[in-house]
């Protein structure tokens, strides 16, 4: 557990590559304060926006940018500034970032996807994994229609949570419950992280880095290595990647900082 007396110029710890995915700023249930505070206490020479950072969807039905959201921009342009090399790739959300593929502004290159080589030689595909999303891109009012339902599952799951908290029972999350119970989210998480590790191979990659689904996750799929970010709605989870080329998902729990490793396997069904 850290100290909130680190300051911006000497974080706690440092990382060779830090991979943040799914923060959506912009809407109401982004926790960009959490990860701000993340930020203060973790930094790496690279660092990887790997879509959905901003949620111009939510923006577009009303706008909700308070003052944490404006901060966070802010930080990430710092660490550009600062030294850090920033790649940004849009996911489905922040999609008219699309249009801006191989420019940089503030320090931070906007590209369509990369491949990233990690410490110990292996490539890794880095992409948002939207386009392998079939409800996305063919029945886009369907994964607009979804993306309200779970914004109204967010609002509830924190309901739940405050009274747990006055009981002193621990978080729970119904979005990331139901992603390992109900056999169809089950199916549809297999389906994606195969379709993923496909295009790695397609990219003779050694592994995928993703976000989208909002589900953290290390695990092998055949052999390509599949990595997810997870978000910063809900779970508050960071890929790192540390010197010696071995990755970890950090988990920012909430203001007490904790850290906890997320299972290496995701459910299956039965």
């Amino acid at each position: 557990m850290g100290s909130y007396d680190v300051s911006d110029e000497s974080p706690e710890r440092r990382f060779r590559t830090l991979f943040i995915s799914d923060v959506h700023l912009g809407a109401r249930g982004s926790q960009a304060d959490l990860l701000l505070d993340f930020l203060r206490y973790h930094d790496a020479d690279t660092i990887y926006l790997v879509g959905d950072i901003v949620d111009g969807w939510a923006l577009k039905s009303s706008w909700h940018w308070p003052q944490s959201h404006n901060d966070l921009v802010q930080k990430l342009l710092r660490k550009a500034r600062k030294g850090a090399k920033v790649i940004y790739i849009p996911g489905n959300h922040d999609e008219f970032l699309r249009n801006y593929y191989g420019t940089h502004f503030g320090g931070i290159d906007v590209v369509e996807n990369t491949v990233h080589t990690g410490a110990d030689g292996k490539r890794y595909l880095v992409i948002h994994g939207d386009i392998f999303d079939l409800v996305v891109q063919n029945a886009r009012w369907l994964a607009h229609l979804g993306d309200k339902a779970y914004d109204f599952a967010i609002q509830m799951n924190r309901l739940v949570n405050f009274f747990r908290r006055l009981f002193k029972v621990p978080y729970w999350s119904l979005s990331q419950w139901a992603k390992q119970k109900v056999k169809n989210a089950v199916n549809y998480i297999g389906a994606f992280e195969q379709a993923l590790a496909a295009e790695a191979r397609r990219y003779d990659a050694d592994g995928v880095i993703c976000g989208h689904i909002h589900y953290a996750v290390i695990r092998d799929e055949g052999d390509i290595r599949y990595m997810n970010c997870g978000d910063w709605v809900e779970s508050c989870t960071a890929l790192v990647e540390h010197d010696d080329g071995h990755f970890e998902i950090i988990t920012w729990a909430d203001h007490l900082q904790k850290s906890a490793a997320v299972p290496q396997v995701a459910a299956r069904a039965a």
